[in-house]
């Protein structure tokens, strides 16, 4: 029952995955983000504190921003719960023919859509940093439904 629920876990939010150049290329899941402005076009994405994509979007203040399908939801693991300090997260979705490349980054073939965004202020914000960003480009690549935190919960992959 949602009543049970903290508030802020009431809202079932899509699922992103951030990709990211830099000191190595990156994929992070992210659930943090949200349209902040239509005109410009400006978003906000929040980055956890030490992983290799923050880092990297520190760095360049510039990454891809990838609404995930529900199908997906494999991907979470692999992309939030391993560290790109640790592990090559890209040449693992290489070997498993996932990825594709638009603007010079590496995607996810089998996302929703992607956005490309240029950071022009980072705010700390406890255990995650803020980007507040512009919109430089995006394309919608496929049909379907969005990976929600709901999916994730239901598949056992994070606890609400």
């Amino acid at each position: 029952m949602s009543i049970r629920k903290k508030p802020w876990n009431r809202i079932d939010l899509p699922v992103y995955s951030v990709s990211s150049k830099g000191i190595t290329d990156n994929m992070h899941i992210c659930t943090y983000v949200s349209a902040v402005s239509m005109q410009p076009k400006r978003m906000m994405v929040a980055l956890y504190a030490g992983t290799r994509t923050l880092a990297n979007a520190t760095m360049t203040g510039r990454f891809v921003l990838q609404l995930l399908h529900e199908d997906q939801y494999r991907l979470v693991n692999q992309l939030g719960k391993l560290s790109g300090n640790n592990i090559d997260k890209i040449s693992r979705l290489q070997k498993r023919n996932l990825l594709s490349t638009w603007n010079n980054y590496f995607i996810l073939k089998d996302a929703l859509a992607v956005m490309e965004l240029q950071s022009f202020e980072m705010i700390p914000a406890g255990d995650h940093t803020m980007f507040l960003c512009d919109v430089i480009s995006y394309k919608n690549l496929n049909e379907g439904k969005a990976l929600t935190t709901r999916i994730l919960h239901e598949k056992g992959i994070i606890r609400i």
